[in-house]
């Protein structure tokens, strides 16, 4: 970046602290709006699920916003610089299938475990303690590698752009997340995922538009094609077609996405945080919101990337760009500088401050959903498993507030130790699934493989992880002579510990289940995970516990009936996501890399021209949709604080169980329905 940052340290620091705090002001009002007019009491279980009643709208923006970290931005733009078109491509590629996946996974947690608060919980549920602490460690070892990625990454950007000190970025960038967070538990992540969801798409349609429409030094596709040619005559591609940018013929973009889409498979299996949202959809919305999430969170790695990535190499032989007459430094592409000197080079102040708001978005939105994952862990299978298992709901509630404070700060430090080490986000990713991967496999055939037995849940993820390690050491000390950052962070080495660490189980788990015997499992022991007692907060906020969304008991009909809904979703989930998978991973990009094709100017067009529409496809699912989806409720609870502030009607006792203007009566059952199981009845 440029000696001088292009923005003050005093925006940095009001950036940071600032939209931190309104964010956590918003979701206290929110709160309190939800308690006062739609029932929603801060239990431990609506912090944690949000009474599992979040519908595929809200579901598919949370999933966009917390797969959207600082690296899908920074990284993916960093591989567009190095390799040209074919980088954004396969970043996205190899990060949506694992999300269209997961969504087969969701479906079964929630068929198997209707209950459970985390996907840990199943993991005893079915092999006891052992196995557990097992799967704790590697679901924690995700949550902080991804924390880690997010916050070195995210203060990198903020340091070039602010000159605010990155250990100081380190440590106050949590602040705000932590703060709604506390206030708002999952369902605040939901929220303000939307929000963050959204000022995203508007900052990469403002650089999209910008690169390609009204920038005077490029301002078409046209344009940065012919830049793109120059730059590939200037300093070709090693291992690309013809040297080009503009191939998706790519050696090393094909070897980064191998390594993308084994890592990115541990970071979504393993996550709590995806199976927290999972368990807080309703039923009926849980396939719906991950297919919607997973097809609209595509366009913004790939179109952010072929936007600003590619405009820095159109751009650096031009004095308007931060570095200019050099070329970019390779530690700072690895740091993730890419992005941001593309935004100064376009728009300059205005592209600084646009890409300081995108950064801060994705850090905090994907932190968020780190915090409630962590919490939750440490809450249900930590705390109340092990320590103090007649826990009240007052008390669970005290542990996952705590956990997410001293995550935290722990995080923060961790972060900054990082960067004082000369580990960056770049090499946080590569090596993530060298750490993690192992656990995939095992965890999936948990649900989905009744033979797998004890031993191969437990042995394999350590098995693979002991692999994994020797074999990225090794092919580095091999290649590189010694074992240093430089060495450990090439390609090959964490190629070699990624698909290791991802396939080794394919080897471990059938030759564990089948020479000790396999487990005939009839999944009962998942469905007797049961709920956490918020009897006494909702005493002491004199509410009826049977009104907030989420806690009234489901007869035998209902329950028979979710059971039938969620095994059709099954079977939908299972083919389109084989079918999706194929499509995006083989059928697309395959013929353009086997055949060596370099673009055409008009292709080149028409491929900018589909991410642009794409991205309007993502705008409409994740920004409009919800809207729609929750007018019923969002017109409601309207109409009832303006009677309320007018003083014309005053919201019911809520320790009655009486109709409100937020709950009808079903006359059968004599029983009260929140908002919204009534919207989703209608």
């Amino acid at each position: 970046m440029a000696t001088t940052p292009p923005l003050s340290t005093a925006t940095g620091y009001g950036v940071i602290i600032g939209l931190g705090f309104l964010f956590a002001f918003g979701m206290i009002l929110t709160t309190f709006v939800l308690k006062r007019y739609n029932n929603e009491l801060q239990t431990s279980e609506m912090f944690n699920t949000a009474g599992r009643t979040v519908k595929s709208g809200l579901v598919a923006s949370a999933v966009v916003s917390s797969w959207t970290w600082a690296a899908t931005l920074l990284q993916s733009s960093a591989v567009a610089y190095r390799y040209g078109v074919s980088g954004p491509f396969w970043y996205a590629s190899g990060a949506t299938v694992q999300v269209i996946l997961f969504a087969t996974l969701a479906i079964e947690l929630k068929r198997r475990a209707p209950n459970a608060h985390t996907f840990l919980e199943v993991i005893r549920a079915r092999y006891g303690p052992i196995t557990h602490g097992v799967f704790i460690t590697f679901g924690l070892a995700t949550n902080i590698l991804v924390t880690a990625m997010l916050l070195t990454g995210g203060s990198a950007v903020v340091t070039s752009l602010t000159g605010v000190p990155t250990a100081a970025a380190c440590f106050l960038l949590p602040i705000g997340v932590v703060l709604y967070t506390i206030f708002g538990g999952i369902k605040a992540t939901f929220l303000t995922d939307y929000v963050h969801t959204l000022m995203i798409l508007i900052i990469i349609f403002i650089f999209a538009f910008t690169a390609y429409a009204t920038n005077n030094i490029v301002g078409s596709p046209g344009k940065i094609y012919d830049l793109l040619v120059q730059a590939a005559k200037d300093h070709p591609v090693s291992g690309n077609a013809e040297g080009s940018y503009l191939t998706m013929r790519s050696k090393e973009g094909a070897i980064f996405f191998v390594i993308n889409i084994v890592g990115n498979f541990g970071t979504v299996f393993c996550d709590n945080g995806y199976y927290n949202k999972a368990i807080a959809a309703s039923p009926i919305h849980a396939l719906p919101g991950y297919i919607m999430g997973g097809l609209s969170w595509f366009a913004i790695p790939w179109l952010a990337a072929t936007t600003m990535g590619l405009s820095a190499l159109a751009l650096e032989s031009n004095p308007v760009f931060p570095t200019f007459p050099n070329r970019m430094n390779p530690s700072d592409v690895t740091a993730g500088l890419v992005l941001p000197d593309a935004a100064v080079a376009l728009l300059g102040a205005g592209g600084a401050a646009a890409t300081l708001l995108l950064i801060f978005m994705a850090v905090t939105s994907a932190m968020s959903a780190e915090l409630i994952a962590v919490s939750s862990i440490w809450t249900y299978d930590i705390y109340q498993t092990y320590i103090h298992p007649a826990a009240s709901g007052r008390r669970l509630i005290y542990m996952s507030h705590t956990a997410c404070v001293v995550y935290a700060i722990v995080m923060a430090g961790f972060s900054t130790g990082l960067y004082y080490a000369g580990i960056s986000m770049g090499y946080l990713y590569l090596m993530m699934g060298v750490i993690i991967s192992s656990a995939v496999l095992p965890a999936a055939c948990t649900l989905v493989w009744p033979a797998q037995n004890w031993a191969a849940a437990t042995f394999t993820p350590v098995l693979g992880l002991i692999c994994s390690l020797i074999a990225w050491l090794v092919t580095a000390k091999k290649e590189g002579g010694s074992l240093n950052v430089a060495s450990t962070g090439a390609n090959n080495p964490m190629l070699a510990g990624n698909v290791v660490a991802l396939l080794s189980p394919l080897l471990f788990i059938p030759v564990l289940t089948y020479t000790l015997g396999p487990q005939r499992y009839d999944w009962v022991s998942m469905k007797m995970i049961r709920k956490g007692d918020d009897s006494d907060l909702a005493a002491a906020a004199h509410m009826d516990l049977e009104l907030i969304p989420g806690e009234s008991r489901h007869s035998d009909h209902e329950e028979r009936e979710e059971q039938h809904k969620l095994q059709r979703a099954g079977k939908i989930a299972r083919w389109l996501t084989v079918f999706l998978t194929i499509a995006l991973i083989v059928l697309w990009p395959m013929p353009m890399y086997g055949s060596g094709y370099v673009f055409s100017k008009s292709f080149f067009t028409g491929w900018v021209t589909v991410g642009i529409i794409w991205l309007f496809f993502s705008a409409v699912c994740v920004g409009m949709y919800p809207l729609w989806e929750g007018r019923g409720t969002s017109s409601r609870t309207l109409k009832l604080i303006f009677l309320d502030v007018t003083g014309k009607r005053k919201p019911s006792a809520h320790g009655r169980a009486e109709v409100t203007e937020g709950a009808e009566v079903d006359k059968d059952s004599r029983r009260c329905e929140s908002p919204d199981k009534l919207d989703e009845k209608r």
